[in-house]
């Protein structure tokens, strides 16, 4: 074993390889004797397409199965047994059809946005987003598949529309009745969400009481299952329903002291599945993931499977069902599993890690100003290579967007993209994450650019103090909402050696008056409503502090984004360009929220592990 300073070890993770790693599984579904997914295609500027285990491309390029709906999307595309595929473009974001063998026709009009597909029968139902209209409308809708609806949305069937926000529509048994989840314009979903049931003409819906609900599921024509936290971690209720009536009060089914579902960002996200026999197999969230059976009395028994983190139940089909996730010791991927027999296998990715490159990420806690903060640890790991014995391992401290998300622990070349070369990696699930129950998801309720900010903080000085990380050589990155905590830690000082911020919030009043509708009122519960907290949004933002930015820092943005537009990248670059900072500015063309494109994948680990090596004084080696 050669011995080489942190930083300059020799990697076989490339950025291109990091780039070409396995894509992004995007839900699945059995198609007959088939099973389909959607997936992305990073060398494709990040198109999604829909494949087939038989081998075949089923979506050809240049078409994209992606939807905008709540600018996240979610549930763009979905299947009949027959093998006709129903899909939302993202070049239109209409409804389109593809039969075996012939071209996309389109279902629905010009104009609307449309996601959360979900196909039941001979109905396909689907959430639309028209942004045309004052105020913006929103709906649960029936789209004909014959496309007598393409052109005239009068052949739209609407089962219930408003301002608000809509998800994961579901038909009953018998044909009769939509359930979904709703929630006001004014509130998130986690904070305040519902499940309605109407008739599929429509009508008044009936509320059936809840807190923060997610994903209805029919487990016979008057029985409906779904997941809700009253009790401080989501879980599954069942309740009676009978023409509309709710008889009795939701009762809960086999809680736990873990999640089932998160924050609904996306509306193809989901957390459980009701099998034909009565049977539930469903996901429970603790920080990593744990995948279950429930029978009907109620008795809970494991499954073994590799998967433990982001996992989704996508489908199901007699005993067998469709899991999509990543892996704390496996490559990202799709499974298929029969829970009878216990046998599971690998359709997509999903490959075992080598973990003399990948070892699996430390669970760890540190106690903060706050109480408890969760994270995980990925030491440099090089099966031929250490460090002097006198030095310290630079480390990066990452932090999720969102906020209301959670990272698991999974392994990725992402991360052994730094690890390989001497450079750890501290993931932290900060105050605000979820996956450890509602106590915690709201510990950052009017704190945010406080609780997440001391959190980080505690985590690094945790790592650094057990003489873990060398504490003059520490980083923070972060995109998004991490992006917010990036800037906000570096104003805070005395931590952090570098920030990179990738198309991160710098001003709060800039970020509530150019962003979507979905997000317009996030800031009320992390912050406090306008204008009475006027003052708090000056305060707190890293624009207004930018004298106190004494650290070099990378600054990286979508010029598409439409969630954090440019500027607020924009004006921390020209204060720290005025003030003389160590600082690069890197706008993308053609990126939104989040970067897709191979190219812009590579380009940007390249320039994080280049500036890196400027700030904490290694070589990188090619």
């Amino acid at each position: 074993m050669s011995s080489s300073p942190y930083g300059s070890w020799p990697s076989p993770f490339s950025a291109a390889s990091v780039a070409a790693s396995t894509p992004r599984i995007d839900g699945s579904r059995f198609v007959g004797e088939e099973i389909w997914w959607g997936e992305s295609v990073p060398a494709e500027k990040g198109r999604v397409t829909v494949r087939s285990s038989s081998g075949a491309e089923i979506l050809p390029a240049p078409w994209s199965a992606r939807s905008r709906v709540h600018e996240y999307g979610g549930g763009a595309w979905t299947a009949d047994a027959s093998g006709t595929l129903y899909f939302v473009d993202a070049g239109d974001q209409r409804v389109h059809r593809l039969s075996p063998g012939t071209d996309p026709v389109p279902l629905t009009p010009p104009g609307p946005s449309h996601g959360g597909l979900r196909l039941q029968g001979t109905l396909l139902l689907a959430v639309r987003e028209d942004l045309s209209t004052t105020p913006h409308t929103r709906a649960i809708v029936v789209i004909p598949v014959d496309g007598s609806a393409a052109e005239d949305a009068s052949g739209i069937r609407v089962v219930a529309q408003g301002d608000g926000f809509f998800a994961h529509p579901t038909l009953s048994p018998d044909g009769t009745r939509v359930a979904w989840v709703e929630w006001d314009s004014g509130r998130m979903p986690w904070e305040d969400a519902h499940v309605r049931v109407a008739g599929i003409d429509g009508g008044v819906p009936h509320t059936i009481p809840s807190r923060a609900a997610l994903q209805p599921e029919w487990t016979s024509d008057s029985e409906l299952v779904f997941a809700d936290d009253p009790d401080g971690h989501w879980g599954l209720h069942r309740v009676s329903v009978d023409d509309g009536s709710v008889i009795g009060t939701p009762r809960p089914l086999a809680p736990a002291d873990a999640d089932t579902g998160y924050g609904l960002w996306v509306l193809g996200n989901r957390w459980y599945r009701p099998l034909d026999d009565g049977r539930i197999v469903a996901v429970r969230t603790n920080g990593r993931d744990a995948v279950v059976v429930i029978d009907p009395d109620g008795g809970v028994r494991p499954i073994d499977l590799p998967a433990d983190g982001h996992v989704s139940v996508d489908d199901a089909h007699g005993s067998r069902v469709l899991l999509s996730g990543n892996g704390s010791r496996v490559n990202p991927g799709l499974w298929c599993v029969d829970i009878d027999s216990g046998l599971v296998v690998a359709i997509r990715g999903g490959e075992p890690t080598d973990p003399q490159w990948m070892p699996p990420a430390m669970s760890i806690e540190v106690e903060g100003p706050h109480g408890t903060v969760h994270a995980f640890a990925y030491p440099p790991a090089h099966p031929e290579e250490s460090a002097p014995d006198d030095e310290l391992p630079p480390y990066i401290v990452t932090v999720h967007g969102g906020p209301t998300a959670h990272v698991t622990g999974a392994a990725s070349a992402a991360v052994a993209f730094y690890t390989s070369r001497g450079i750890g990696v501290l993931d932290v699930n900060y105050g605000g994450s979820t996956g450890y129950g509602r106590a915690y998801r709201e510990r950052l309720d009017g704190l945010w650019g406080v609780v997440d900010v001391d959190d980080v903080i505690a985590a690094a000085r945790g790592l650094a103090d057990a003489g873990l990380a060398d504490p003059d050589r520490i980083a923070i990155r972060g995109g998004s909402a991490g992006g917010w905590t990036v800037l906000s830690a570096l104003v805070r000082g005395g931590t952090f050696t570098a920030g990179i911020s990738r198309y991160g919030v710098a001003d709060l009043r800039m970020l509530v008056a150019e962003t979507h509708d979905f997000e317009a009122s996030y800031i009320d519960g992390l912050v406090g409503p306008l204008p009475e907290y006027e003052h708090v949004y000056i305060e707190r933002s890293p624009l207004t502090h930018t004298d106190r930015i004494d650290v070099p820092l990378l600054l990286m943005q979508g010029g598409e984004d439409r969630v954090v537009p440019p500027s607020q990248s924009e004006g921390i670059r020209d204060a720290l360009a005025a003030r003389g900072v160590d600082h690069e500015y890197v706008l993308y063309p053609g990126e939104g929220h989040g970067f897709r494109s191979a190219e812009t994948i590579i380009d940007a680990l390249e320039r994080e592990l280049t500036f890196l090596g400027r700030v904490f004084g290694f070589a990188p080696r090619p």
